[in-house]
This record gives structure tokens, sequence and C-alpha cells, in this order.
């Protein structure tokens, strides 16, 4: 089975996209797993209705070395399985800490993860050694990338596929794709397609702003269970199939910071010409 990682500036949708991935496969008959690597412990939300009672680092600080798979791992929408990493009290200790502590507890365990669909959620950009685990140490295989047309999510996005192709040639890790969760900005899916060729990838997918995604969010579900029919819920299982299928796995080129700027003001002043 598949081992992905979906990564993304904060804020961009990246867990909203996850939770939707995840309910998609799952109700397509998929055996699911998804581990939040994020110590704000609200990655899998929308699947548990809730915010995970406990996550690896709560039980970690409880229980010591006498923990078990039903402490940590939660069921959620669809069957999936849910675990957070959690994180340190603010400001004390290294956030990245706890997905380290998180994976190499499910690996202790011998969960059943290696014969099923994993997607991780991973905070950010790669600048913390913990957050770069999943690429690094071979969790992931196949890693997606959330971006807006914005500046500073295209930043984030281009320092996510420097530290894939840093981590290429130790293994298997591959840059699967662009996700573009907009933001309204004008040309914003051509800039996103642009973007991912320079990447050397491809832009997979494309989700438009819509309401019925905040309605689902507020009633904490994902809106493959709030609005089945919707469009949205359409897209999303769409690139879930896409994210069973894609062989297209490339090792990307990272652009300069000038030629990013270049690629945005080209886009932006495009806008202004309409």
């Amino acid at each position: 089975m598949r081992k992905i990682a979906i990564y993304g500036k904060g804020g961009i949708g990246k867990s909203t996209t996850a939770a939707n991935l995840s309910a998609a496969l799952a109700q397509a008959g998929y055996p699911v797993w998804q581990i939040g690597c994020d110590p704000k412990n609200d990655s899998t939300r929308l699947l548990l209705g809730r915010i995970c009672p406990q996550t690896v680092l709560d039980a970690v600080r409880s229980q010591g070395e006498e923990l078990s798979v039903d402490q940590i791992v939660h069921r959620g929408f669809g069957n999936v399985k849910c675990v957070e990493a959690g994180g340190p009290e603010p400001g004390v200790g290294c956030a990245g800490r706890g997905i380290i502590i998180a994976l190499e507890k499910l690996k202790a365990l011998q969960t059943r993860m290696n014969d099923e669909l994993v997607l991780y959620d991973v905070l950010g950009d790669v600048v913390c050694g913990g957050f770069a685990v999943p690429i690094r140490e071979g969790y992931a295989s196949d890693i997606y990338i959330v971006s807006s047309g914005e500046l500073m999510s295209l930043y984030a996005a281009n320092n996510i596929a420097k530290g894939i192709a840093k981590y290429a040639g130790r293994g298997t890790v591959r840059l699967a794709g662009i996700i573009g969760n907009s933001r309204n900005i004008a040309g914003e899916r051509d800039l996103l397609h642009e973007f991912a060729l320079l990447l050397n990838t491809r832009l997979v997918a494309f989700l438009p702003r819509d309401s019925v995604v905040t309605q689902a969010e507020v009633q904490r579900q994902t809106v493959i269970q709030w609005a089945p029919r919707s469009t949205q819920a359409g897209l999303y299982r769409d690139l879930a199939d896409t994210l069973l299928t894609n062989s297209n796995l490339t090792v990307p080129t990272p652009l300069e910071l000038e030629q990013l700027e270049g690629l945005v003001l080209k886009y932006g002043a495009n806008a202004l010409a309409y």
C-alpha cells in the first residue's frame, strides 16, 4: 500500500485536505491510517468529530514505555485509524521531536501500517529535523505539497521541494505533485500549473474555495461525510483516485528565490491587465 505525506504551509488547508482524502479512500474500501504530525493535535479532528483524546506524547508522558496500540490509535469516520503525534507544552522542547517519538512507537508496537494505506499530515516547510522525518527516514515515498498562489505558500512549497531533492538520493522518496487549494487569486490555477512544471512535477488537483468546506468544519466533519453529493466531495474523491494510481513521481528542481518572485510578479501583472 502507498505511504503518502502531505506537506504545506501552516493554515493552507493541508489537514482539511488530508482528512477528506482519508475519508474518501476509506469509503472506497481501503484500510487507511492518518497520522497527524503537528503539535496542535488537530489533523484528525474532522475524522474523529473532536480533538484526538490522547496523542502519542501524552501517552508516553503518562504511561512511559508501557503503551498499547489502543492508547494511541483512535478510530474515526470510515474506520480510519487516527494517530496524533502531539507536542511539548508551548515554549518547552522541540515540536518535531513528537513526530520522531510517535513514528518510533508505532514501529515498535508492530502495527499493520506497512500493509495499509498511510497518510502523514506534516506541518509547514522542512526546517526542523523532526518534520523532515517522513521524508528523511523513508516512512513516506509519495510527497504531495498543498499550496495556493500566494507568495509565502509557494515559498514554503519550494522549501519542501528542496528537502525532497536532498533526500531523494538516499531512498525512494519522490515529489508526487502539487495540490492547489485556491485563495481566489487572479490567474491562480495557471500560476500553480507553471510552478509545478518548473519544479519538475504537475498540478494534480485544483480545489476551488467552497463554503461547503467551512460548513463541514463547523460540524466537525469532512465534506465526504457532511455533503457527500457536493461538487467539492467529488473533487476530493477524484484526488483520492489520483493518489492511488499516480506513477509520475519525480525528483524536484527547486526554484531560486528570484525565479519564484518573478513567477508571482508575472501573474500579478497579468491580473492587473484585465
